[in-house]
């Protein structure tokens, strides 16, 4: 909805299916929400970056996402491709 600050994304890639038994509940603009374990965001988003059918530009966005998560992250930089990794040295 226009204005809104939520977001929804849904995924048909049974790979995500197990990120469903990884979730903590957290407060999401007031709702209780299954939230899914930031390494499953990680393997996510290394998926979508390495995938070639996505648009360019896509693919840079999670590029970027998975910089800020290494930044703010650092204990999970062993999740992080080496390509992204390198470019935070």
């Amino acid at each position: 909805m226009t204005g809104s600050d939520l977001r929804i994304q849904f995924s048909l890639d049974p790979r995500y299916q197990e990120f469903v038994n990884d979730t903590k509940i957290h407060d999401v603009l007031g709702q209780p929400v299954p939230v899914a374990a930031l390494a499953n965001v990680v393997r996510g988003k290394t998926w979508a970056w390495s995938d070639q059918n996505r648009r360019f530009s896509k693919r840079k966005k999670d590029e970027l996402d998975l910089i800020r998560i290494a930044e703010a992250y650092p204990e999970l930089s062993d999740l992080i491709p080496e390509e992204i990794r390198k470019q935070l040295d």
